[in-house]
């Protein structure tokens, strides 16, 4: 193999590369400054190769290939505190077995650290499954904070704000189309972020969905997707990979042809109950991945999330690249949320998504699709966070002051159905967590003949319907306004 490269000073020798083998490229010489360098490989092969690539110190960097015996590899040689010596480290993956492939990293479960952190903070017995009954009794307190704040700035609930000062009609789903079906698969997580609305942690996992529930859905799907229009079945959690029944929804629903999304954390795809070839199974099974990064900076990302969860984020993500996530023509798609770290509303959608792109690319080489953002609702956690600091009234007073009524047309309660891990229907996961069942028949899946019954049907709303009416709007697709 002959090496060719295009930057400041870069010499590289030449070696000989056999199929299915590593081989090491440094890279001496190369100016701290210099901003890019480009590395060209030819390949005097027969047939076409896969080609992976890395640098050491800011592994996975974008690949292209432009013919079958040609790659392109960008890297940002200049990051803060860069050595002059970068190996690169190519590796042909064409007809590899398995036991050939390289190894992803292997990190130790972020589980401990996180049962740490709560123990620090007094919340684990608040967020375990045997403090169900205190979680209720939460839920309780909740609206009557939101409710106090309310009366204290003279608004009216949402439903009859939204009709005397808008003239709004009260939300109902669609008559004719049912689109999305979002499952709450369990409430086991390997983390416990500041911000979750559904109070997930590592305690929780005997609150997770069983194979007879896993099951019906699959024949939920099948008859949506038949009367109602199903496209899309979006698995929440918790942390859904770690749920057993994970990857039986995922194939079930992709032999109906149905889109998938996995609403990830990234950290969790280190954990060992994810299974090491978790990355590989989504790649595989073209799973749409949205997962939550709530700053490109990792102090702010490790405040909400807990300590070293920045690091592991990024980890993940470069592994999603080398897998195709994010990239042009992959069909792999790679989206981004973000959540503000305080009670303020996100900053506009798409300048926020240029600021994301530029810095995860310039610092970690990382590329992604879309950025969602979605604004914190006032419950559970977030909702305990506004009372500590004294702030539930100031975020209620700016999610009402921030009201926009071309978005109440547009709420993602209209045109889908939330499902809890034991089968229960919401009209959302946020009414879902305040255990605001749906207001008709039937009240489960396993109730219910078909989605057909659910058309039209009025939504449950409170006053936490207000964060997703504020500003450009929020949903589990990022803004509506844009």
């Amino acid at each position: 193999m002959t090496t060719h490269v295009y930057g400041r000073q870069a010499h590289l020798p030449t070696v000989e590369f056999s199929r299915g083998r590593f081989f090491n490229i440094g890279c001496h010489g190369v100016e701290e400054k210099s901003k890019l360098a480009l590395v060209m490989v030819s390949m005097a092969l027969s047939e076409p190769i896969g080609l992976a690539a890395s640098c050491t110190a800011h592994p996975h960097r974008d690949i292209k290939c432009h013919h079958p015996f040609r790659a392109i590899h960008k890297s940002n040689w200049a990051a803060p505190g860069a050595l002059r010596k970068r190996p690169l480290m190519l590796q042909c993956t064409q007809g590899m077995n398995q036991k050939d492939a390289p190894q992803r990293d292997k990190l130790p479960s972020l589980i401990p650290d996180t049962l740490e952190e709560m123990a620090e903070t007094r919340e684990a017995a608040s967020s375990s499954s045997a403090g169900k009954v205190v979680g209720n009794r939460t839920g309780g307190r909740e609206h009557g904070q939101r409710a106090d704040a309310l009366e204290m700035l003279g608004v009216e609930k949402f439903d009859k704000f939204c009709s005397t000062r808008h003239g709004l009609e009260p939300i109902c789903r669609g008559s004719e189309r049912l689109s999305t079906l979002q499952v709450n698969v369990g409430l086991y997580c390997n983390m416990a972020c500041s911000h979750c609305h559904v109070e997930a942690s590592p305690l929780r996992k005997d609150e997770q969905m069983d194979r007879p529930t896993a099951e019906r859905l699959v024949e939920v799907m099948k008859e949506g997707k038949r009367t109602t229009g199903l496209e899309t079945l979006d698995l929440t959690g918790g942390a859904p990979e770690l749920n057993p029944n994970f990857r039986f929804l995922v194939s079930e629903a992709r032999k109906l042809n149905l889109h998938v999304i996995d609403r990830s954390n990234l950290t969790v795809l280190f954990e060992p109950e994810a299974g090491d070839d978790i990355i590989d199974f989504l790649a595989t099974s073209k799973v749409h991945i949205v997962a939550s990064l709530p700053c490109y900076s990792e102090e702010n990302v490790d405040k909400q999330r807990g300590r070293g969860v920045f690091d592991r984020s990024i980890k993940a993500l470069q592994e999603l690249n080398v897998r195709g996530y994010g990239l042009a023509d992959t069909g792999l798609v790679l989206d981004l949320v973000y959540n503000p770290v305080g009670s303020f509303l996100p900053p506009s959608q798409p300048s926020l998504e240029n600021a994301y792109k530029k810095e995860l690319l310039d610092n970690f080489g990382i590329r992604f699709n879309n950025l969602l953002t979605i604004t914190n609702m006032p419950i559970k956690r977030f909702a305990d966070y506004l009372h500590r600091s004294g702030e539930t009234a100031l975020y209620m007073g700016t999610l009402v002051d921030n009201f926009n009524a071309s978005t109440h047309s547009g709420v993602m309660c209209r045109d889908m159905i939330s499902v809890d891990h034991k089968g229960a229907l919401y009209d959302c996961d946020f009414n879902q967590q305040l255990g605001m069942r749906t207001l008709g028949h039937p009240r489960t899946i396993f109730e219910m003949e078909s989605m057909q019954e659910l058309l039209g049907d009025r939504v449950a709303t409170e006053n936490h319907c207000f964060g997703c009416t504020a500003g450009a709007g929020s949903s589990c697709g990022g803004a509506l306004d844009q």
